[in-house]
């Protein structure tokens, strides 16, 4: 295993198996903050400590109980280029602030990259665990019994009146962050959405675009997760979670028949229009790129194309960001030099796709 692999690799190998509710859910997530109770937290500690937290953490994962994850690997990010720390972000490996404000940081991820603990983030760990399609509780089981073995060495920040200690008030008590990624062009199609994010929110959960806090809902994809850590088990916020994220579900499976009952030609027009561009096209933009692949995973996800499967298109939404572009290309590019790649690659990519496809059809 070697960092070429995290970063050449665009879909992770866990992204390849079939989930519940994949049509719609894409992943879901489970994160653990955790804190070591003999050190400052991270917004105070030195740099010699910072390298203490990294080296204690690393030294716990070598144990042999850790083996039934498989391979490890260890990367100091400071030690990366920032081109290869922004490909970390766009595979959801690291978090931004890890690559770019941290002090001292560094992740383990495991070779299949559903395990990925982050080093010296906000907190001195933070555990996460992804699974493809709707398998929260799998994540969970996952995460904590990452969580356990860690604490058998390790002595972790913890009151009993409050829970896990954090360095943001938001998330002490269970110190969990569970969240679904989720496609959902018909909701926004036919503008329910906007009614329904903030129903969610007053829920106690919160709805954001791919990369989480502060980014957009790109290709119509959301990310749901809990706001709540204190006061509730991981299992009710798990239940909580679980419960909107099925009833989204069926809206969107409801929006989806509505729309090919009552426009399945302009439907048709518009997944086809969008088949066309990505095909086609010799410049394309981010946004633009990110809507037609979504026309076409829905195209996809209705029986309109056989002859694509739907995870070249997980793969295209990550391939296509800025930084992985630039980094097939070896180095910076500009802003356009960008756009005509990102469409170069598309029309490769989706003709290399057809041209498998047929061999395997004959």
């Amino acid at each position: 295993m070697s960092l070429q692999k995290f970063l050449t690799q665009a879909v992770s190998s866990w992204m390849s198996d079939e989930g519940p509710d994949s049509d719609i859910v894409l992943s879901s997530r489970i994160r653990l903050a955790r804190n070591l109770s003999d050190y400052k937290f991270p917004t105070l500690f030195t740099n010699e400590e910072a390298a203490e937290v990294v080296e204690r953490v690393e030294k716990n994962l070598e144990s042999e109980p850790f083996h039934q994850f498989g391979a490890i690997e260890s990367l100091k990010i400071d030690e990366l280029h920032a081109l290869q720390k922004r490909v970390l972000v766009e595979k959801h490996l690291i978090s931004p602030y890890l690559a770019e404000d941290a002090n001292h940081p560094a992740v383990l991820l495991s070779e299949n990259e559903d395990i990925s603990i982050m080093i010296n983030e906000e907190d001195h760990i933070r555990i996460q665990c992804l699974f493809p399609g709707l398998q929260l509780k799998e994540a969970l089981k996952r995460a904590n019994q990452i969580d356990d073995l860690m604490e058998e060495q390790l002595d972790y920040a913890y009151n009993e009146k409050l829970g896990y200690l954090t360095s943001c008030p938001t998330n002490v008590g269970t110190g969990m962050r569970a969240s679904v990624m989720m496609h959902l062009p018909a909701l926004v199609l036919t503008q329910q959405v906007n009614r329904i994010i903030p129903a969610i929110n007053q829920l106690g959960l919160v709805v954001r675009g791919i990369y989480g806090e502060g980014s957009e809902a790109l290709g119509n994809i959301f990310q749901i997760s809990n706001q709540i850590t204190l006061g509730k088990s991981e299992e009710d916020i798990i239940e909580d979670l679980n419960s909107v994220v099925q009833q989204l579900i069926s809206q969107e499976r409801s929006a989806r028949e509505a729309l090919v009952k009552t426009s399945n030609i302009q439907l048709e027009d518009r997944v086809f229009r969008s088949y066309g561009v990505l095909t086609n096209s010799r410049v394309i933009e981010t946004k633009e790129a990110a809507k037609c692949l979504s026309d076409v995973r829905l195209g996809i996800d209705l029986g309109f194309f056989s002859h694509i499967s739907k995870n070249i298109l997980n793969e295209l939404m990550i391939l296509t960001q800025p930084g992985f572009l630039q980094q097939y290309a070896g180095g910076s590019l500009r802003p356009h030099e960008r756009d005509i790649r990102r469409a170069t690659l598309i029309r490769e990519r989706l003709k290399l796709e057809e041209n498998q496809i047929s061999k395997e059809e004959n």
